[in-house]
């Protein structure tokens, strides 16, 4: 489990990092730390919350949510913000809007741009649903989601991009391994950051899967919460965690190779976590 762990990544808001005195007291020096930018949240809040990240030693990769960025300008500006901060990194991903609020829908058209390569970022990841997007494929499948991803890899292939998917976070590992393999099979070979959500209550954890659409594997939950004694019990991804690092170490070939912590029952209670099991920084060259 320490070993799967190692150099695992984890996502806050400028809001639940301001609640964090230090950051180098809880995480491994230069671990990366994703900045979360919600529909509403400032922009100036962002990049301050970058800035703080930068000085304290950790790797930063905000979030740019396609559907809220007015047009290639203001993506631009977002860019080279970020960029004088010190950071070289970037999650492009669709947004939780319904609607674009600029010339931009989705991911794929913010990477055609061109202008991340431009700024000279070395690192671009972009989002994953091992249990489907109904946002994406209404219908419950997942066509629409697998194009994107074929699309994303041969853009990987034909530039010098070096890119990872990042997954929602998931409670099951039998669904998240079955997708891992029918990436394989399709010829998508970017490298799965798996999104696992940290400790919370269990009103909390169903809470927010509902809210983000989690799949069938949200069972795992009202499973659990049909014990009355275990409602008021934090729920802890050990056992996810625990199946996954059993099948990446029986299967080298599994493009699963780290993992991506969504803080759901806050921040400390994360890093509490991860701390039991001895994580520490992978070295740079394999992370």
């Amino acid at each position: 489990m320490a070993g799967f762990l190692a150099g695992y990544s984890i996502e806050v808001m400028p809001r639940t990092a301001a609640k964090i005195e230090d950051f180098r007291a809880i995480l491994p020096r230069g671990t990366r730390v994703y900045i979360a930018h919600i529909d509403g949240t400032p922009f100036e809040d962002m990049r301050l919350t970058a800035r703080r990240l930068v000085d304290e030693g950790f790797t930063v990769m905000p979030h740019f949510p396609a559907r809220i960025i007015a047009d290639s300008a203001e993506l631009d500006r977002r860019i080279n913000a970020y960029r004088d901060e010190g950071v070289t990194e970037a999650l492009l991903l669709a947004g939780g809007v319904d609607r674009p609020q600029g010339v931009f829908s989705d991911s794929m058209q913010l990477l055609e741009t061109g202008l991340f390569d431009k700024a000279g970022y070395t690192r671009l990841h972009v989002a994953g649903h091992p249990e489907g997007n109904r946002d994406i494929d209404a219908d419950g499948g997942e066509d629409q989601v697998m194009a994107a991803l074929r699309w994303k890899n041969d853009f990987q292939s034909r530039t010098d991009a070096d890119m990872a998917i990042a997954t929602q976070f998931c409670f099951e590992a039998a669904p998240v391994i079955a997708w891992a393999d029918r990436l394989r099979a399709a010829g998508i070979t970017l490298p799965i950051h798996i999104g696992a959500a940290g400790p919370a209550k269990l009103q909390t954890m169903i809470k927010f899967a509902m809210a983000c659409g989690a799949g069938p594997s949200v069972r795992v939950l009202t499973r659990r919460a049909k014990d009355v004694t275990k409602l008021m019990l934090p729920f802890t991804p050990e056992q996810f965690l625990s199946d996954l690092a059993a099948h990446t170490a029986s299967h080298p070939e599994c493009q699963i190779e780290q993992v991506h912590f969504f803080p759901l029952g806050g921040i400390t209670a994360t890093t509490d976590f991860t701390a039991r099991f001895g994580a520490t920084r992978r070295q740079a060259a394999q992370a």
